[in-house]
């Protein structure tokens, strides 16, 4: 097994996390460096067309891209301990969770897009921050709405067991404190990620504890 990733990258940080639930070590971790633009290489095109972390090469099959559909293809193959639910029901509460991270805030976030807005809109640093801001606070107000609100929220986000919603829960609030986003007014989701970061496999998983990483927590 081959993982392509950067401790800056969150995506990255949520298939981290999940391999570390399942005990999975891959055989080697390629580091493709976001600040130096080696994603735009040719080659790693070659492995992800996107040319967006992570990606994941598992045995002779096709190369495995976009966090989300690798967390699920690990737990379709490695199905213990699951951190999907066995019932359809709580399968789309713990997606559609995931997804408030993975799909709506995220992506309006990453380097391509704060890069578009420096050089193709000319937004200085303050305006492109509060863009960045406001939708990582969108996020954690629509994680804590539905927490807060959901009887299925338990230990976890959903029950007493750690699901992909925590995994991508967890990548929000570092997501966070990335950018100096107060996570205190959103307390569900605050103690969800502490319990969660109390636990080995995602406390390694940290962009903090990877090759490279800097001493503090910034973009």
């Amino acid at each position: 097994m081959k993982f392509y990733s950067f401790w800056r990258s969150l995506a990255a940080f949520r298939v981290r996390t999940a391999l570390n639930l399942k005990g999975v070590v891959p055989d080697e971790i390629i580091t493709i460096d976001l600040m130096k633009g080696e994603q735009c290489q040719p080659a790693y095109r070659e492995v992800n067309p996107q040319m967006r972390l992570p990606a994941l090469i598992d045995g002779d099959g096709p190369i495995l891209f976009q966090s989300v559909a690798i967390m699920e293809y690990l737990d379709e193959t490695r199905p213990e301990p699951p951190i999907l639910p066995k019932d359809p029901r709580g399968r789309a509460r713990v997606r559609a969770l995931a997804a408030i991270h993975a799909s709506d805030s995220h992506p309006l976030i990453v380097p391509r897009v704060r890069n578009f807005f420096e050089q193709e809109l000319h937004l200085d640093e303050p305006t492109r921050m509060k863009w960045i801001r406001y939708w990582v606070g969108e996020g954690l107000a629509a994680l804590e709405g539905h927490l807060a609100r959901d009887e299925e929220t338990g230990q976890f986000a959903h029950r007493d067991t750690v699901t992909m919603a925590d995994i991508c829960l967890v990548s929000h609030v570092a997501g966070a404190g990335f950018f100096n986003v107060d996570v205190a007014p959103y307390p569900t989701v605050k103690r969800i990620a502490d319990t969660c970061m109390a636990m080995e496999a995602f406390a390694k998983a940290h962009p903090l504890r990877q090759p490279g990483a800097p001493a503090s927590l910034s973009h």
